[in-house]
């Protein structure tokens, strides 16, 4: 969530998006080399090289939302590894998470 209540697109999203958006530039620069007399192998080829410095100018905002998404995703999975880590050391408090019951814990005894 940002500051003023909305919502952020996901990383899948995010990646999507500029996924989409470089293969749309592509193609444009490849059809107008195409229209230009440009062989279509050659277009496509050329469409990709340049493309690329292209989209960072172009899609500077973007680079940064995907950038932020990133960073986003790769806090929120650090964060998960440590709370694994410490419940795999046995330094969660019992019950925090609601899955830890006394029962669980105790091993069973063989007696019916």
């Amino acid at each position: 969530m940002t500051t003023d209540g909305t919502r952020e697109p996901g990383l899948v999203a995010t990646v999507a998006l500029y996924a989409f958006a470089r293969l749309v530039l592509v193609a444009i620069v490849a059809g107008l080399l195409a229209l230009a007399g440009v062989p279509v192998i050659l277009a496509i080829l050329i469409g990709l090289i340049v493309a690329l410095p292209l989209s960072m100018v172009l899609f500077r905002g973007l680079r940064t939302r995907l950038d932020t998404a990133i960073a986003v995703a790769g806090e929120r999975r650090g964060a998960e590894r440590e709370a694994l880590r410490a419940r795999l050391r046995g330094d969660a408090e019992p019950g925090a998470d609601g899955s830890d019951d006394a029962a669980e814990r105790q091993p069973h005894s063989g007696q019916g």
